[in-house]
């Protein structure tokens, strides 16, 4: 019917806004904004990393990262159903993720709150507890298909699914408030809200995540998503950066990237090239940003060359997955 919101489009826009995100941001991630300045220029368009990149070398311009991966594990995960989603199986997943990517020489590993709890897993620490000091952006990371499959209508519910694909790993009130507030706000855009619309919700969504998990880290992550759109009002990409952060604490890269939504207008390529310029986790904030901003606008908001060049570079297939995560 004339006006009804084409959902598939809106899933897509979100796995795509990962992917491209994160494949833009690749060749800066752990360079200051000095260093990508001096490195590259202005990043307009895909790149190979520098030669000596600590963490990106061996992969070439236009490819992804651990966080479009670890985004289709989790997916993967989700679609195979309850029986195979608990903790350690997802843990077990994660692992086995980590072999591979040593496996094919690269660098780009588990974070540093992923990679303490699953050690403690192996530990034979009980997996309620595993998580219960990360803070860092990885559940935010990697949580877009929790939004895509779960409606908007019942934050509760969304919340608990966000708890459910994080308490591993980042069981706490600043990783699990960040999660539903970018896991809100692709749930409301693939159900047809613009970014602003999406806003309101998304913000319920964080106060309603910061009672949820271990009291560690920021309290009030949505108090911190709101000053980071009040100071990208000012259009001011390096004020963004100074004031909110880019590390990958997630009060400063999950909060960023709701500024970088601002500054880029809501436009999902405009918002990747903001954040493989802002500095530090590039590769993690464009993601982030790139989904909210392609849930909102979907995927014919994207130039479809650039989108083509990072699927065909990655071999991704996300049309199956938007699919099953929207069954």
């Amino acid at each position: 019917m004339a006006g009804a919101v084409d959902r598939r489009d809106r899933a897509l826009g979100a796995l795509s806004g990962v992917a491209l995100g994160d494949a833009l941001g690749m060749p800066s991630q752990t360079l200051t904004r000095e260093e990508i300045a001096a490195t590259y220029g202005r990043i307009t368009d895909f790149v190979a990393p520098c030669a000596d990149h600590p963490v990106s070398h061996g992969l070439s311009a236009a490819m992804v990262t651990d966080d479009t991966e670890q985004t289709l594990l989790l997916a993967e995960r989700l679609l195979r159903g309850d029986a195979a989603f608990d903790d350690r199986s997802w843990a077990a997943a994660l692992l086995d993720w980590e072999a591979g990517v040593r496996a094919r020489g690269l660098r780009d590993l588990l974070g540093p709150s992923s990679k303490r709890a699953l050690d403690a897993l192996l530990a034979g620490v009980p997996a309620s507890e595993t998580g219960r000091k990360g803070t860092t952006n990885g559940a935010a990371m990697r949580i877009a298909p929790v939004g895509i499959a779960t409606p908007a209508g019942d934050p509760r519910r969304l919340v608990d699914q966000v708890v459910r694909a994080s308490r591993v790993t980042h069981n706490t009130r600043e990783a699990i408030a960040a999660a539903a507030a970018v896991a809100m706000v692709v749930s409301r855009g693939v159900e047809g809200a613009d970014f602003d619309a999406a806003l309101p919700a998304a913000l319920a969504a964080a106060r309603l995540g910061a009672t949820r998990g271990a009291p560690e880290g920021e309290a009030d992550m949505a108090g911190r998503i709101t000053l980071a759109l009040r100071i990208a009002e000012a259009g001011d990409e390096a004020a963004l950066a100074e004031r909110i952060g880019t590390s990958v604490a997630s009060r400063d890269s999950v909060a960023a990237a709701f500024g970088v939504v601002r500054l880029a207008g809501g436009d999902p390529w405009r918002a990747a090239l903001i954040a493989a310029n802002i500095g530090d986790d590039t590769d993690t904030i464009g993601a982030i940003a790139c989904a909210m901003a392609g849930a909102c606008a979907g995927e014919r908001a994207f130039p479809a060359d650039g989108l083509a060049r990072v699927l065909s570079a990655s071999r991704l297939d996300l049309g199956p997955v938007a699919d099953g995560l929207l069954a």
